[in-house]
């Protein structure tokens, strides 16, 4: 049964829309989310805040493993390039560089190669990262005849 001014959807007895809208305007719960909504938001975003956080961090790693290698990589090409231009590439040596603010230790190796007199002279300079130990090599070969 219909009467005036009721919706055609509304059952008899029940608030009319246009008076169901306007209740929940008075009372302002239309807009207001559920106990069951705001649960399920708190819980998305105590999963969600950790991993970002640990995405940061290892993206942090990353960066300063990165930059600190391109600079140790330039640290043992250069002390390589020294050994072979001073003569002495064939011994062993070892000591410390200094590159900005960062120190940087580093050895010398030279091991027979495949044939002759030839022998490969690497650089290894090391490097820690948050407590990790890294390693950049720069390695080439020399004629140990020559002078």
């Amino acid at each position: 049964m219909r009467g005036a001014g009721w919706e055609g959807g509304d059952a008899p007895g029940a608030f009319p829309s246009r008076a169901r809208a306007l209740a929940r305007r008075r009372t302002g719960w239309a807009s207001a989310f559920t106990l069951a909504e705001t649960l399920a938001a708190l819980a998305f975003v105590s999963v969600v805040i950790p991993v970002a956080a640990h995405a940061v961090r290892v993206a942090n790693l990353a960066s300063q493993v990165a930059e600190r290698r391109l600079v140790a990589a330039h640290v043992a090409d250069r002390i390589l390039n020294e050994l072979v231009v001073t003569g002495r590439a064939n011994m062993a040596t070892s000591g410390n560089a200094e590159e900005g603010r960062h120190s940087f230790p580093w050895r010398s190796q030279a091991v027979a190669w495949e044939r002759g007199t030839l022998r490969e002279v690497s650089v290894l300079v090391t490097f820690t990262v948050q407590g990790n130990e890294h390693v950049a090599r720069a390695a080439t070969i020399v004629d140990s005849a020559q002078p």
